[in-house]
């Protein structure tokens, strides 16, 4: 079967997040290098990255997804997969307010706030294949990490497609099942588009 739709995770996917932690370091006093060093521990140990608040001991701050934080390659990318007639999607674990960032350069936008459940829940997935009203082997989502994006989404089963960025994306490897990208530029390639 062929995929008809193209579904991606958010955070370090589509959009830089370094910004955003630095922003959520500073609204918590905490230095940079240290929140930055914590994350990649919980990243290397297969950790939630919101642990990073109780191991610093720190209240989690409010903070504000930044409006220009897109990588170079993600909306050229979501522009060529709508023109190719692919419905195209994004959501993941992130706050309502990041749909707001991402609304206009696909067709449809989720978030676990809004819906209720985070990944890696299968529920999650479920959502999403309901949201494009495809079946499961249609949908390709694409993502940076293996234990919330990439192993669900094969579980349930979807295409599953590793880009390599993000700390998660360079310290975990991607099961055989699941196709490999260094950049959004060459996911068209290995998706035979």
């Amino acid at each position: 079967m062929a995929v008809k739709a193209v579904v991606f995770d958010v955070g370090e996917t589509l959009l830089d997040e370094t910004a955003l932690w630095e922003s959520a370091s500073d609204a918590a006093d905490v230095p940079r290098f240290t929140l930055m060093g914590v994350l990649g521990g919980l990243a290397a140990r297969g950790e939630p990255h919101s642990n990073v608040w109780e191991i610093l001991g720190v209240e989690r701050p409010a903070t504000s997804w930044p409006g220009d934080g897109f990588y170079a390659d993600a909306l050229p990318a979501l522009r060529l997969l709508r023109a190719r007639g692919l419905a195209v999607g994004a959501v993941g674990n992130t706050p309502v307010e990041a749909e707001d960032l991402l609304r206009e350069h696909v067709d449809f936008v989720g978030s676990s706030a809004r819906w209720g459940v985070e990944k890696p829940a299968a529920a999650f997935f479920e959502r999403v294949a309901a949201e494009t009203g495809l079946a499961v082997a249609e949908i390709a989502y694409v993502g940076d990490r293996v234990d919330n994006d990439v192993e669900p989404a094969l579980a349930v089963g979807m295409v599953a497609v590793h880009i390599r960025r993000g700390p998660w994306g360079y310290l975990h490897e991607p099961p055989p099942a699941a196709l490999r990208i260094e950049s959004l530029d060459d996911l068209p390639r290995v998706l035979g588009f």
